[in-house]
């Protein structure tokens, strides 16, 4: 269905209007509250955003912008990273199975879906090393990674139907130290395990290289065929875009839970479980894009976590993307138990979680390794340099000063 019409001024912002049929049609609803009503007439991003923060959900990232650029300008290398191509276009250029239920089209009477038909992994693993390359890619290759330049992110991926199911596939990255895709597996894996509710995951082999594959939580399938869920990230939630990504913070989320989410208490526990996997798993990739929530014109809900891979440092301090208790961002156990009852938890609440998790990864740390595939070497290197790190535990004290020894105890066993 035709939701409306978008367009661009001179200075670069990107206007919205609901066309008529929509706003007559029974069932519509908001594409998200309270950025675009449903009425009548021209709508203008609020503040300093170009775009209405719940489309640019739905543009390309980076890798998406990447693809495009090779593919509409034949540009490479750096002449491709400066050129800059306005938001319009890169809605109108990435595929059509878009991460939530919105696309784009040129008409508004004739919808032509921008899809390729499921490409062999081998020639998705071989167009995104065309692109990570600065290569131009042929006709072939480019219709096969077309399908997934809606996604965002910035690594290599595509999109992908394998036995019934939608699954974004993430390849390695030329310029990878340790085997990231499997990491990022080992740690959704290891989330799951703990209890929180985590997208599906799983690895396959293709050309000799290993891909992950995360199933789609944003598609289902039905009598009529697939259909899509309407979502907002973080990012939308919190009022913002990329240049002011930095003021997200968790403990703003929550507060939106509270607010706008159904069974927001049952929320906001399963965002602090987040918060200490994220700190415990070594995952500072967790900015705002890297959260989301269903909409259903009403009310909002929690959508499964991913883009949970830990972040090998070396260095001992680290910082996690959204901050957690009135500005303190430090990847610290200290910082989410001080933060507790921000997400409705006491304490000891709090701690109950960190020991849990802790137990988990200690009880299934080799089994979801060996499944994984990850070898020796990056398995002693993401034991302590990012899950587990000590510097994860130095702030803690008296009674608590346990949760430290503990983890040194389980990162030794984890390396052994």
């Amino acid at each position: 269905m035709v939701a409306g019409r978008l367009f661009a001024r001179l200075d670069g912002r990107v206007g919205f209007l609901y066309g008529d049929s929509y706003l007559d049609a029974q069932g519509s609803i908001p594409i998200h509250l309270p950025e675009l009503p449903l009425r009548s007439g021209p709508q203008w991003p609020s503040g300093n955003l170009k775009l209405a923060s719940c489309i640019r959900d739905a543009s390309p990232d980076a890798w998406g912008r990447r693809v495009i650029i090779n593919r509409v300008t034949g540009k490479t290398g750096d002449e491709a990273a400066r050129v800059e191509l306005d938001e319009l276009t890169f809605l109108r250029q990435s595929g059509s199975d878009r991460i939530g239920a919105l696309d784009f089209q040129d008409s508004p009477t004739v919808y032509v879906p921008r899809e390729s038909a499921n490409a062999p992994m081998e020639e998705l693993l071989e167009a995104a090393a065309r692109v990570e390359k600065g290569i131009p890619l042929t006709p072939t290759l480019d219709r096969a990674l077309n399908h997934g330049t809606s996604i965002g992110g910035a690594r290599p991926k595509a999109l992908v139907v394998e036995g019934g199911q939608k699954f974004i596939a993430k390849f390695p990255a030329g310029n990878d130290t340790y085997e990231v895709v499997k990491a990022e597996f080992l740690l959704m894996r290891l989330a799951r395990l703990a209890g929180l509710d985590v997208a599906r995951v799983r690895m396959v082999k293709a050309a000799h290289k290993d891909v992950l594959l995360v199933e789609r939580f944003d598609r289902a399938t039905g009598n009529e065929g697939w259909t899509r869920r309407c979502m907002v990230s973080a990012l939308t939630l919190q009022g913002l875009d990329e240049m002011e990504a930095r003021h997200a913070s968790y403990e703003d989320l929550a507060e939106i839970m509270r607010q706008r989410f159904d069974r927001s208490a049952k929320a906001t526990r399963e965002l602090f479980g987040r918060i200490v996997l994220n700190v415990l798993g070594g995952n500072t990739d967790d900015h705002a894009r890297n959260h989301a929530a269903f909409w259903d014109g009403e009310a909002l809900a929690l959508t499964p976590a991913y883009d949970l891979c830990p972040q090998v440092r070396t260095g001992g301090t680290a910082s996690q993307s959204m901050t957690i208790d009135g500005g303190d961002r430090r990847s610290r156990v200290g910082t989410c138990l001080q933060a507790a009852p921000i997400y409705g938890l006491s304490r000891a609440e709090a701690r109950s979680v960190v020991e849990a998790q802790m137990e988990t990864i200690r009880a299934e740390w080799r089994a979801v390794a060996d499944e994984a595939g990850l070898s020796e070497v990056d398995r002693r290197l993401l034991a302590g340099r990012a899950v587990l790190h000590p510097y994860g535990f130095e702030d803690l004290d008296g009674t608590e000063a346990c949760l430290g020894r503990l983890a040194a105890e389980i990162a030794a066993d984890m390396r052994s």
